[in-house]
């Protein structure tokens, strides 16, 4: 590890399509260069491309998963929710230890924000965890709703926004496209 002289904190939001692709994207640039990316995957339990063209970039490129499958989080009953916030907490303390070893060049939290958003992680534990960040990891967070206080930490905040979507007009989301 230790490719990166400095290393900063990028965060992709807003509520266009694009922020995942995005952090996939940068993540097989740097594995072009041989940069170890670890990704963890919050709120994302279905099958996607990406878990597949991870495999084939690896040892580069690996993506994690800390969640059983279910459904979306507003279906869950309590017990449910009780669950999934003990394996988003697994996967913050993997991401902490993550920084801890030096495991990675670049550490990515796919949909972080909704973790925090649906209350399974606290600011308090994201401000904590890019203060922890080490001089020389890349650290990439992305989703919706971004608080203010997250926002002033980061060193780069892109906002994808939503001029004309094909959803609006009935498409559904589409394999090797939108998953």
């Amino acid at each position: 590890m230790g490719k990166l002289s400095k290393g900063y904190i990028q965060i992709y939001t807003g509520n266009g399509k694009g922020k995942t692709t995005a952090a996939v994207g940068l993540a097989t640039r740097a594995a072009g260069n041989e940069y170890m990316v670890t990704m963890v995957q919050f709120l994302k339990g279905g099958a996607t491309g990406e878990l597949q063209s991870a495999k084939r970039l690896q040892p580069y490129f690996n993506i994690y998963r800390f969640e059983k499958p279910r459904g979306f989080f507003w279906t869950l009953n309590d017990e449910e929710k009780a669950e999934l916030k003990e394996e988003i907490q697994e996967a913050y303390r993997f991401c902490l230890k993550q920084f801890e070893e030096k495991a990675c060049d670049i550490l990515i939290m796919d949909e972080v924000m909704g973790a925090l958003s649906n209350k399974l992680l606290t600011e308090e534990q994201i401000l904590e965890l890019m203060d922890k960040k080490p001089e020389n990891i890349e650290l990439i967070m992305t989703g919706r709703n971004v608080p203010e206080r997250i926002i002033e930490k980061a060193n780069l905040v892109t906002e994808m926004k939503d001029l004309k979507h094909y959803f609006n007009e009935g498409v559904p989301a589409r394999k090797g496209i939108e998953f």
